[in-house]
């Protein structure tokens, strides 16, 4: 069996609009909608795992991805070190994600405001109160989560570790 490998990344990659309905789409069928966001720029077995557990958590898997204007804007001028579709096309090719949607702002309030997912899920290093969009989950009747990280590994502590090789 062949896959068309073009269009499954691109398939799972979405605008709000139609990200909107699909989630409505799912929630009307009773499956459960779990929301998370985030860089992903040097994708690592810590994030595989943070994923991996917050996919478990509901039916659907939706990752706001933090478009590469944001993501300066965040992190500095010299990140990302991936743009945006390619992070993007890396995180559709994990089999646990249904869909991603890129934002260009500093927060994905808006986007969990206008998906309302069931589960809203962030690091541990979050504390609910503090977690962009967990008011307007709740509001919904949905959940907030947060999940533990694996300890010492980070997209910033692999950049830093190759420029410490380099010189």
């Amino acid at each position: 069996m062949r896959i068309d490998l073009e269009k499954t990344l691109t398939g799972k990659i979405n605008d709000l609009p139609s990200l909107k309905s699909l989630v409505q789409s799912w929630q009307s069928e009773g499956q459960k909608v779990v929301f998370t966001n985030g860089v992903f720029d040097l994708l690592h077995i810590g994030h595989i795992t943070y994923l991996a557990k917050a996919a478990e958590l509901g039916d659907k898997l939706i990752i706001g991805l933090n478009a590469d204007s944001s993501v300066r804007r965040i992190k500095g001028e010299s990140r990302p070190v991936n743009d945006q579709n390619s992070r993007a096309a890396i995180l559709a090719a994990l089999f646990f994600v249904d869909a991603i949607v890129v934002f260009e702002e500093d927060t994905p309030l808006n986007l969990i405001s206008t998906l309302l997912p069931d589960y809203l899920v962030k690091g541990a290093d979050y504390s609910v109160e503090n977690i962009v969009g967990a008011r307007e989950v709740i509001a919904n009747g949905g959940e907030v989560k947060t999940i533990n990280f694996v300890e010492g590994y980070s997209s910033t502590s692999i950049i830093n570790k190759i420029r410490n090789q380099i010189s």
